[in-house]
């Protein structure tokens, strides 16, 4: 997808911190006569403080009776697509004159060298990991370390993989390029709303702002 530049990013910090907090991506590859996508949980291999994702690998898996699986080849050029919070903008929330609104949003696009995991404990070992994840990200669903039974029974229909990031940008809209005092007006009033949803926007509206303004 074409990134203008105004909106692009490419801080690794920022894309890393996106996939790690939003873990649910889409998976794009090319397919006849267009392309296959399939949304699926996806968590990095390994944490490091300052990742950069060009050049890590990401895991994930999906259900093998998908019939985008089928499509897949032992190596697949790829992409991943995430998305984290976005919001519907009035106008009212600006303090200006009724105009059209705006949607808030964030995404980071990866794209690589999609791999198929083999094996039925390989497998286990990343179902079990995307659990954890989940479990500790949006509330505990089940006892990862608890349900290994039940992930034996379900891996022999679940197919994993992992994809070699080759590059990565992500394209954060912010406030309809409104002045830094007013994007910085619209995070605090996001970040005091009554919705967990709107608090979480203001949040990482804050957060990707240019580092001279939260200096100013």
């Amino acid at each position: 997808m074409f990134v203008p530049p105004v909106y692009r990013q490419r801080d690794p910090r920022q894309l890393a911190d996106v996939v790690r907090r939003y873990p649910l991506a889409a998976l794009v590859t090319n397919g006849e006569p267009t392309p296959y996508t399939t949304h699926l949980p996806v968590i990095p291999e390994s944490e490091v403080d300052e990742p950069d994702l060009v050049g890590t690998t990401l895991l994930g898996h999906m259900n093998r009776a998908n019939p985008h699986w089928s499509s897949l080849g032992v190596v697949t050029p790829a992409k991943l697509v995430f998305w984290g919070p976005h919001s519907y903008v009035t106008p009212v929330a600006y303090e200006t004159e009724p105009a059209a609104p705006t949607w808030n949003f964030v995404s980071v696009h990866l794209e690589g060298v999609l791999r198929r995991i083999e094996g039925v404990e390989n497998t286990l070992a990343v179902v079990r990991r995307t659990a954890s994840l989940f479990e500790s990200s949006f509330g505990a669903g089940w006892d990862s370390e608890g349900s290994l039974d039940y992930f034996r029974q379900i891996v022999p229909g679940v197919g994993a993989f992992r994809l070699e990031v080759s590059s990565a940008q992500g394209m954060f809209k912010l406030s309809q390029d409104k002045d830094l005092a007013t994007q910085r007006r619209i995070a605090e009033r996001f970040a005091t709303a009554e919705t967990s949803h709107a608090r979480e926007l203001g949040q990482s509206m804050d957060e990707l702002r240019e580092p001279a303004d939260h200096d100013a």
